[in-house]
This record gives structure tokens, C-alpha cells and sequence, in this order.
């Protein structure tokens, strides 16, 4: 059973995920049921008036996540999180209510203003949303976590537009009751949500829109990867909504489909995002790891510029249904891009919601997640104005696709350039994904917060790169000033950080000013990583641990974690033949190691012989 599934089975995360499961199911089964009228049941309506419907109907629920949004992040920081989700389900209780009336009385003026509302609730619970889940889940849970949201969030897309098809069939009367019914039903959910206490019961509420929403994107741009994560959020929901709301006119007036198909495309893609976030967490390896970013945006690129050059001949004068659909092998490219765009969406955006959640500063947090949604929804905003223009300019729904496909892969390569982690965590991934597997054994015995420096032995050049793939915090590693001018791992180490260091000898300045930087990083509670043998094994036995990491710990008295690689010895990178990276992967593809860690020791009984004992321990015969 994958582990994320497993939460479901908790008190900490099974009411939490049944509410917005709920709430999500509920905008959408308002909104399909109104997408649903005016794009195929209602006749009079022409393809252009459609077209502008549609879009008005995006932009006004968007909307109030950008004005409203600052205001959320704040409360959600302020109050206690499960009191204040219960509330906002009150709210929507109401909104439904007078959602009913619009429903029984066939208003679609009306239906379309409460989207605004609906809209206004969303925007209210979108920071308490993501907020709670590092509040509510471990480290290790935030990815599989976030996994079930954003499949829970599409699963709710999805099953909002089947249960809309067949309960406006059944007349306006029966969704007015089913709106506020399900309402009903969240808010009875949301009561069992566990006490959380707020992050910042001190704040002060501002209601200035404009200056609490300068100060809450500040906050953000305080971590330039948080930030331009949040930007490539905002990005994705940019093409998401793009294509969402271009998919029922896509389907009637390109493809040639009925209402039926519609959520035959609509559930493919939903299953699409599933597969993804929970592929995402399987390739993680329970880490928050945004290697795989780059993986889904080149996903999110090639599928939809594939769509453009996979287009039908358009719809005849009578809409085909699902079974012909399905008949037509013509279609099944289609149905895969579809799929696929769903699968590189869900391996795209599941890492970058759970990094803005793990580095974000506790107490705030929630007003960071504000920050997001306001720029999420400026950028849809954005998306439905430029979808209604370019429809209205004479460009083609999948050309329009195309447009979006080309634009993606400009804007990830300019977010990739600005914050090259993403890159370099990417080289790393495929590395112990590649040409090793790696077991590992103890991690979380090192520390989840707090200043700590890590020894380890020195078998090959990938050692760090195998620790930086393996180790759920941030790492800065002492590194031999060499090292640096080695291809594709200069620009790794540079991009993490890591402290270029010299012999005494060689450069007494270098050396100096790498143990100031070693002080610096551990009074900032960062990890540092240190190889004490100052060198790779020449015969796969330790050599002896010198004394810089005595150094640090006498300058900086925090504690210390013994790791032990095993089995990397004889591979490619290891001089088991002489020079390293001279015989072509020995030990072949997936080779098996192992990184083993031990308790932590404090740097009161910290010394040279523990050290070595603790790793050659650690080791044991398998080098």
C-alpha cells in the first residue's frame, strides 16, 4: 500500500482531506452544471456567446482570490485552523442556499454572479488549505500528503461534472437541493478536524488589500526558491486554466464530441493527475524533490504541442457520443495527450506546493500561501481575459494550445536559469535513480531542525551527490577546491552551496575563510557536511580523519551525525581501477548501496576516535 494512502486512515488527515475533497466537489458540481447549460444544452447560444460566458464564468469565480486572498493569509496565521475551516463551510452553506433560489428560478445571470461568492469562499480557505498540512503531517508525509490533495482536488473536478450531468438532467430543482446538501455534508466533515494552534495568535489584522498584498509577495521574495517556486505555481494554473475551460468548446466544436465526452476527456485527465502526484511520491522517495519539476513542465510541453499536430478533421452536424469516440483510433492520440498532460501536471506541481510549504517560515506561512493565491489568480485572471481575446481574434482552440505549450517551455527554462536547484537537483535525481539504487537505512535519526554537522567516509566522487538525493534537508558540503572545476559537478556544488576548501598549505586564506563560512551556515541552523578523510579511499579502506571537523565543532558546539556509504566502492566513480570514471559502469546499471546513518552525538563528546569508530561501525565490511 503506498504510504500516502495510509493517511487516509488517520484522524490528522482523513476529516481534513473529506472537507476539501467535499468543498472542491461542490464548486465544481455548480460549476459544471452551469458550463454544461450554456456550452450544449442551451441552443440559442451561439459558439461566440459561449465562448464569452464560459470565460466571464472563470474570471468571477478567479477573482476574489486576488482581492481577497491577503486577507485569508492572515486569519489563517491568526486563528486556530480547524475553528476557522468550520466557519468558512458555514459560509458556503449560505452561498449554496442563494445558489438554490438562482437554480430553481433558471437565472443564469445570477448563477454565473455567485460564482463570485463561491469564488470569495475558495479564496478564505485556499491558505488554511496548504498551512495545515506541515502543521498536521511529518516531513516525510508532506509529499504523499500533497499528493492526495491535488488528486483529491481533480478526483472532486471530475465527480463534481459527472454527478452535474446527471443531476441538471434531472431538473434545476434537484441541483438546487444537491448544492446545499453537499455543503451540509463538508461542513459535518470539517468537525472532526483535530485542534491545530495558530502560527501567529499575535497578529494583528490589516485590512488594506493593497498594502497587505505588497507585504504578503515580500514575504514570499524573502526565499528566492520559495518565490519562484510560487511563480511556477501560478504558471501551471495559467495552462490549467486554460485548458480546463477551454475543453467543452474543444470537444463540441474541434473534436466533434457530446456533453459525454466532455468528462470522458475531463476523467482522463483527472486520472492523469492522480498518476502523477502519486508517481511524483514514488519517485521522491518520500522527499520533497523538485528534481522532477523539469520532468513534468518538458511533459507539459511536448503533450500539448502534440495536440496541436494531432487535430481532427471537426465536428459533423451531430455530436458524437463517448462508445463512437472511443471506436475512432484517430482519437486515441488525443486521449493520450490528454492522459499524459494530466501525468506531467501532476509530477510538476506536487513538489512545488510541498517546497513553498517546507521552507516557508511557520509564522508565516499561511500569508505566503496568500501570496501564491493572489498570484495564482492574477494569473488566471490573466489566462481567461487572454483566452477570451485570442478566441475572439480568430485563433483556433488548439492553436491556442499550441500558444500555451511554446509559452511553457520559455517561461520553465527562464524560472530553471534563475534558480538552477531545480536543475541541479534534477542531475542528482537522475543519478541514484540511474546508476544506482540506494537503501536507505536510519535517516531520521538526523535531526529535522536545528545546526548539525555530518561526517562521513570517502569512497567516490558522486558521494555528496548521493547524500544531497538522499537526505530530506538542505545540505552545505565542505568540498576539496578542485572539485569544483569538474564538469557537471562544479556546477552542482556551486548551486547547492557548497564551501570550497584548501589545504593549509596550498591556500591559508581559502581555508580560513571556508570555516568562517561553516560558522556562518551552522549559526543559521543549516547542515553542514564534512568528509574528514579529506580524500577519496585509493583502496577502499577510511583513511585517517583529520582535524577540521575537531575545528568546527570547538568553534560551534552543535551535534554530530556519522553516515556511512556502502557499496559504492569499484563503481565507475571510485578509483577501485586506478583513475575514477575510466571503465565504463563495472558494476553495471542499479547497482545497490546503502547510506546508513547513527545516533547523534553531542559535541561535548565529540573526537577524531569516536568519529572513525562511529562510521568504520557503521560500514562494516561492505565498502
Amino acid at each position: 500500500m503506498s504510504d500516502s494512502i495510509k493517511l487516509l486512515g488517520s484522524r490528522r488527515f482523513l476529516p481534513f482531506f473529506l472537507t476539501q475533497l467535499l468543498g472542491a466537489f461542490n464548486d465544481n458540481l455548480f460549476k459544471n452544471g452551469l458550463t454544461i447549460l450554456i456550452a450544449f444544452q442551451a441552443a440559442s447560444i451561439s459558439q461566440e456567446s459561449s465562448n464569452t460566458l464560459v470565460n466571464i464564468a472563470a474570471g468571477l469565480f478567479i477573482l476574489p482570490f486576488f482581492l481577497f486572498s491577503p486577507i485569508a493569509g492572515q486569519l489563517a496565521d491568526k486563528f486556530e485552523k480547524a475553528m476557522l475551516i468550520r466557519n468558512i463551510k458555514i459560509l458556503e452553506i449560505l452561498i449554496m442556499l442563494l445558489g438554490a433560489f438562482a437554480f430553481v428560478f433558471e437565472s443564469t445571470t445570477l448563477l454565473v454572479g455567485i460564482l463570485f461568492l463561491m469564488g470569495t469562499q475558495s479564496a478564505l480557505f485556499g491558505p488554511v488549505k496548504y498551512s495545515l498540512l506541515p502543521q498536521a503531517l511529518k516531513d516525510e508525509e508532506l509529499v504523499g500528503g500533497n499528493a492526495l490533495v491535488e488528486f483529491g482536488t481533480f478526483l472532486a473536478i471530475l465527480l463534481g461534472l459527472i454527478a452535474s450531468v446527471f443531476i441538471i438532467g434531472l431538473g434545476v430543482g434537484s441541483m438546487a437541493v444537491a448544492v446545499v446538501l453537499f455543503a451540509c455534508i463538508g461542513y459535518w466533515a470539517s468537525r472532526s478536524i483535530p485542534t491545530l494552534p495558530a502560527a501567529a495568535p499575535e497578529l494583528k489584522i490589516s485590512f488594506n488589500l493593497f498594502t497587505q498584498t505588497a507585504s504578503i509577495i515580500r514575504d514570499a521574495h524573502k526565499n528566492t526558491t520559495v518565490f519562484y517556486s510560487v511563480m511556477g505555481i501560478s504558471w501551471f494554473w495559467f495552462i490549467g486554466i486554460t485548458y480546463v475551460t477551454q475543453l467543452p468548446n474543444f470537444v463540441r466544436y474541434d473534436l466533434g464530441g457530446n456533453e459525454q465526452v466532455y468528462i470522458l476527456l475531463l476523467a482522463m485527465f483527472s486520472i492523469g493527475i492522480g498518476i502523477g502526484s502519486f508517481l511524483c511520491e514514488r519517485l521522491s522517495g518520500r522527499m520533497v524533490e523538485i528534481g522532477l519539476v523539469p520532468i513534468g513542465a518538458l511533459g507539459l510541453t511536448l503533450f500539448g504541442v502534440d495536440i496541436y499536430f494531432n487535430q481532427s478533421p471537426g465536428a459533423g452536424e451531430a455530436l458524437i457520443g463517448p462508445l463512437v469516440f472511443i471506436a475512432d483510433s484517430a482519437n486515441y492520440r488525443v486521449m493520450l495527450d490528454i492522459v499524459m498532460l494530466g501525468v506531467s501536471g501532476g509530477i510538476y506541481i506536487v513538489p512545488l506546493y510541498a517546497l513553498v510549504q517546507q521552507r516557508s517560515d511557520e509564522k508565516r506561512r499561511s500569508r505566503i500561501i496568500a501570496a501564491n493565491n493572489v498570484l495564482n489568480a492574477l494569473f488566471m485572471v490573466v489566462a481567461s481575459l487572454y483566452g477570451l481575446l485570442a478566441l475572439k481574434s480568430g485563433i483556433s482552440i488548439p492553436t491556442l494550445f499550441l500558444i500555451m505549450a511554446l509559452m511553457n517551455a520559455a517561461v520553465a527554462l527562464f524560472i530553471f536559469m534563475l534558480v538552477p536547484e531545480f536543475i541541479m537537483r534534477l542531475l542528482v535525481w537522475l543519478l541514484i535513480h540511474t546508476i544506482y539504487r540506494v537503501n536507505k537505512i536510519d535517516l531520521e535519526k538526523i535531526p529535522d531542525s536545528g545546526p548539525l554537522v555530518l561526517v562521513c567516509n570517502h569512497v567516490s566522487f558522486v558521494d555528496a551527490l548521493v547524500l544531497i538525493g538522499s537526505i530530506r534537508r538542505p545540505i552545505r558540503f565542505i568540498m576539496y577546491y578542485k572539485i569544483f572545476q569538474i564538469p557537471v559537478l562544479s556546477f552542482i556544488f556551486k548551486t547547492a552551496n557548497a564551501i570550497p576548501i584548501a589545504g593549509a598549505k596550498e591556500d591559508p586564506k581559502l581555508m580560513k575563510l571556508a570555516f568562517d563560512k561553516v560558522s556562518i551556515a551552522l549559526n543559521n541552523d543549516e547542515i553542514v557536511c564534512i568528509f574528514p578523510e579529506g580524500k577519496i579511499t585509493d583502496d577502499g579502506e577510511m583513511n585517517e580523519f583529520k582535524a577540521g571537523v575537531s575545528r568546527i565543532i570547538k568553534r560551534d558546539p552543535v551535534p554530530v551525525v556519522p553516515l556511512a556509504l556502502r557499496g559504492l566502492w569499484g563503481s565507475f566513480f571510485s578509483r577501485k581501477y586506478g583513475n575514477a570514471m575510466t571503465r565504463f559502469f563495472p558494476r553495471g546499471l542499479f547497482s545497490r548501496i546503502d547510506l546508513i546513518a547513527d545516533d547523534a552525538i553531542a559535541a561535548s563528546d565529540v573526537s577524531l576516535d569516536v568519529l572513525t569508530d562511529s562510521v568504520l561501525k557503521l560500514r562494516g565490511d561492505n565498502k
